[in-house]
Protein backbone atom coordinates (compact mmCIF):
# COMPACT_ATOMS: atom_id res chain seq x y z
CA UNK A 1 0.00 0.00 0.00
CA UNK A 2 1.37 3.66 -0.62
CA UNK A 3 0.36 6.94 1.17
CA UNK A 4 -0.25 10.06 0.37
CA UNK A 5 1.33 12.42 2.73
CA UNK A 6 0.93 16.46 3.18
CA UNK A 7 3.51 18.69 4.31
CA UNK A 8 3.65 22.37 5.76
CA UNK A 9 6.18 24.77 4.35
CA UNK A 10 7.73 27.37 6.35
CA UNK A 11 9.06 26.46 9.57
CA UNK A 12 8.33 22.53 8.54
CA UNK A 13 10.04 22.23 5.19
CA UNK A 14 11.72 25.41 5.35
CA UNK A 15 13.55 27.97 7.55
CA UNK A 16 11.70 31.13 5.93
CA UNK A 17 12.93 32.93 8.35
CA UNK A 18 16.30 34.94 6.84
CA UNK A 19 13.95 35.47 3.44
CA UNK A 20 10.52 37.13 5.81
CA UNK A 21 12.67 39.03 7.83
CA UNK A 22 14.71 40.43 4.84
CA UNK A 23 12.12 41.29 2.84
CA UNK A 24 9.96 43.23 6.10
CA UNK A 25 12.97 45.13 7.28
CA UNK A 26 12.80 46.83 3.49
CA UNK A 27 9.21 47.03 3.22
CA UNK A 28 9.70 48.93 6.36
CA UNK A 29 12.50 51.12 5.39
CA UNK A 30 10.36 51.98 2.12
CA UNK A 31 6.93 52.91 4.08
CA UNK A 32 8.57 53.97 7.04
CA UNK A 33 6.52 51.83 9.47
CA UNK A 34 7.59 50.37 12.91
CA UNK A 35 8.03 46.71 12.04
CA UNK A 36 11.06 44.14 12.97
CA UNK A 37 11.62 41.88 10.08
CA UNK A 38 12.97 39.20 13.10
CA UNK A 39 9.94 39.50 15.75
CA UNK A 40 7.90 39.01 12.66
CA UNK A 41 9.91 36.04 11.05
CA UNK A 42 9.32 34.26 14.79
CA UNK A 43 5.73 34.60 13.99
CA UNK A 44 5.18 32.59 10.40
CA UNK A 45 2.07 30.49 10.19
CA UNK A 46 -1.27 32.90 9.70
CA UNK A 47 -1.68 34.52 6.34
CA UNK A 48 1.07 37.31 5.34
CA UNK A 49 -2.04 40.20 5.86
CA UNK A 50 -2.41 38.79 8.85
CA UNK A 51 0.64 38.96 10.28
CA UNK A 52 1.35 42.39 9.03
CA UNK A 53 -2.07 43.75 10.58
CA UNK A 54 -1.05 41.94 13.92
CA UNK A 55 2.33 43.68 13.68
CA UNK A 56 0.74 47.17 13.57
CA UNK A 57 0.60 47.99 10.13
CA UNK A 58 -2.25 50.18 9.32
CA UNK A 59 -5.09 47.74 7.54
CA UNK A 60 -5.76 50.47 4.77
CA UNK A 61 -1.94 49.87 3.71
CA UNK A 62 -2.04 45.56 4.01
CA UNK A 63 -3.14 44.83 0.00
CA UNK A 64 -0.21 47.70 -0.59
CA UNK A 65 2.25 45.56 1.60
CA UNK A 66 1.41 42.45 0.41
CA UNK A 67 1.96 43.29 -3.09
CA UNK A 68 5.34 44.61 -2.51
CA UNK A 69 6.55 41.91 -0.19
CA UNK A 70 5.79 39.70 -3.21
CA UNK A 71 7.69 41.47 -5.49
CA UNK A 72 10.56 41.65 -2.85
CA UNK A 73 10.71 37.84 -2.19
CA UNK A 74 11.74 36.19 -5.34
CA UNK A 75 15.09 37.26 -5.10
CA UNK A 76 15.51 36.15 -1.42
CA UNK A 77 14.41 32.83 -2.26
CA UNK A 78 18.10 31.47 -2.64
CA UNK A 79 18.95 32.54 1.08
CA UNK A 80 16.23 30.15 2.33
CA UNK A 81 17.31 26.36 3.81
CA UNK A 82 15.68 23.61 3.55
CA UNK A 83 14.84 22.42 7.12
CA UNK A 84 17.28 19.55 8.61
CA UNK A 85 15.82 16.15 7.77
CA UNK A 86 13.40 17.87 5.44
CA UNK A 87 15.01 16.42 2.21
CA UNK A 88 14.75 12.71 3.65
CA UNK A 89 11.26 13.00 5.39
CA UNK A 90 10.13 13.86 1.66
CA UNK A 91 12.41 10.37 0.77
CA UNK A 92 10.19 8.45 3.30
CA UNK A 93 7.17 8.57 0.80
CA UNK A 94 8.87 8.18 -2.11
CA UNK A 95 10.69 5.50 -1.56
CA UNK A 96 7.03 3.72 -0.76
CA UNK A 97 5.86 4.93 -4.01
CA UNK A 98 3.65 7.28 -1.92
CA UNK A 99 2.79 10.82 -3.58
CA UNK A 100 3.71 13.99 -2.00
CA UNK A 101 1.70 17.29 -1.13
CA UNK A 102 2.89 20.62 0.16
CA UNK A 103 -0.53 22.47 1.46
CA UNK A 104 0.89 25.94 2.80
CA UNK A 105 -0.63 29.27 3.53
CA UNK A 106 2.41 30.61 1.64
CA UNK A 107 1.18 32.51 -1.65
CA UNK A 108 1.64 29.39 -4.03
CA UNK A 109 3.83 30.94 -6.85
CA UNK A 110 6.50 31.78 -3.97
CA UNK A 111 5.74 28.75 -2.60
CA UNK A 112 6.85 27.23 -6.13
CA UNK A 113 9.69 29.38 -6.16
CA UNK A 114 10.98 26.87 -2.74
CA UNK A 115 10.41 23.50 -4.12
CA UNK A 116 12.05 24.74 -8.34
CA UNK A 117 14.97 26.27 -6.03
CA UNK A 118 15.30 22.79 -3.78
CA UNK A 119 14.88 20.79 -6.54
CA UNK A 120 11.77 18.75 -4.54
CA UNK A 121 9.53 16.18 -6.16
CA UNK A 122 6.13 17.51 -4.98
CA UNK A 123 2.90 15.66 -6.53
CA UNK A 124 0.81 18.76 -5.61
CA UNK A 125 1.23 22.32 -4.57
CA UNK A 126 -1.69 24.10 -2.58
CA UNK A 127 -1.04 27.61 -1.31
CA UNK A 128 -2.60 30.14 0.36
CA UNK A 129 -4.58 27.85 3.12
CA UNK A 130 -4.10 28.64 6.34
CA UNK A 131 -5.75 26.29 9.27
CA UNK A 132 -8.48 23.98 9.15
CA UNK A 133 -9.03 25.40 5.07
CA UNK A 134 -6.51 23.26 4.84
CA UNK A 135 -8.50 20.43 5.02
CA UNK A 136 -10.00 21.32 1.35
CA UNK A 137 -7.03 20.31 -0.04
CA UNK A 138 -6.37 17.40 2.14
CA UNK A 139 -9.19 15.52 1.10
CA UNK A 140 -9.34 16.01 -2.40
CA UNK A 141 -5.76 14.70 -2.87
CA UNK A 142 -6.87 11.85 -0.60
CA UNK A 143 -4.20 12.44 2.19
CA UNK A 144 -3.50 10.21 4.75
CA UNK A 145 -1.13 12.57 7.37
CA UNK A 146 -0.39 16.20 7.39
CA UNK A 147 2.84 17.48 8.84
CA UNK A 148 3.32 20.93 10.21
CA UNK A 149 4.90 22.98 12.76
CA UNK A 150 1.83 25.46 13.75
CA UNK A 151 -1.46 24.94 15.80
CA UNK A 152 -3.34 25.75 12.61
CA UNK A 153 -1.58 22.86 10.61
CA UNK A 154 -3.03 20.55 13.52
CA UNK A 155 -6.13 22.31 12.94
CA UNK A 156 -6.25 21.69 9.02
CA UNK A 157 -5.24 17.68 9.88
CA UNK A 158 -8.07 17.36 12.14
CA UNK A 159 -10.77 19.18 9.74
CA UNK A 160 -9.29 16.40 6.89
CA UNK A 161 -9.87 13.91 9.17
CA UNK A 162 -6.21 12.51 8.58
CA UNK A 163 -2.93 11.71 10.80
CA UNK A 164 -1.64 15.04 12.72
CA UNK A 165 2.31 15.10 12.80
CA UNK A 166 3.57 18.36 15.02
CA UNK A 167 7.21 19.38 14.67
CA UNK A 168 8.41 22.02 16.82
CA UNK A 169 10.40 23.68 14.49
CA UNK A 170 8.42 26.63 14.60
CA UNK A 171 6.61 29.12 17.16
CA UNK A 172 4.26 26.38 18.65
CA UNK A 173 5.22 23.92 21.50
CA UNK A 174 4.62 20.72 21.83
CA UNK A 175 2.39 20.97 24.60
CA UNK A 176 0.49 23.62 21.77
CA UNK A 177 0.53 21.00 19.46
CA UNK A 178 -1.05 18.41 21.64
CA UNK A 179 -4.01 20.83 22.28
CA UNK A 180 -4.89 21.84 18.83
CA UNK A 181 -4.93 17.93 18.36
CA UNK A 182 -1.18 16.56 17.02
CA UNK A 183 -1.86 12.45 17.04
CA UNK A 184 2.43 12.65 17.39
CA UNK A 185 4.92 15.47 18.22
CA UNK A 186 8.07 14.96 16.77
CA UNK A 187 11.33 17.25 17.50
CA UNK A 188 12.15 18.02 13.99
CA UNK A 189 11.60 16.23 10.30
CA UNK A 190 15.42 14.27 11.11
CA UNK A 191 12.82 11.88 13.61
CA UNK A 192 10.04 11.40 10.55
CA UNK A 193 11.32 8.80 8.72
CA UNK A 194 11.93 6.35 11.23
CA UNK A 195 8.70 7.60 12.67
CA UNK A 196 7.01 6.96 9.14
CA UNK A 197 8.38 3.34 8.67
CA UNK A 198 7.27 2.09 12.27
CA UNK A 199 3.53 3.15 11.25
CA UNK A 200 3.66 3.09 7.86
CA UNK A 201 5.53 0.19 6.96
CA UNK A 202 8.85 -0.33 5.31
CA UNK A 203 10.15 1.34 2.34
CA UNK A 204 9.26 -0.13 -1.25
CA UNK A 205 12.71 -2.33 -2.40
CA UNK A 206 13.17 -3.50 -6.02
Amino acid sequence: MTWTAGFDLDMTLIDSRPGVSRAIDILAAEFGLPLSGDKFADRLGPPMADLLVDAGAPAELVPTLVTRYRALYPALVPSIPAMPGAQAALAAITARDGRVLVVTGKHAPLARLHIDELGWRVDHLAGDLWSAAKATALREQGADLFVGDHVGDMRGARAAGVVAVGVTTGPCAADELHAAGADVVLADLTEFPAWFAKEFGAAIVG
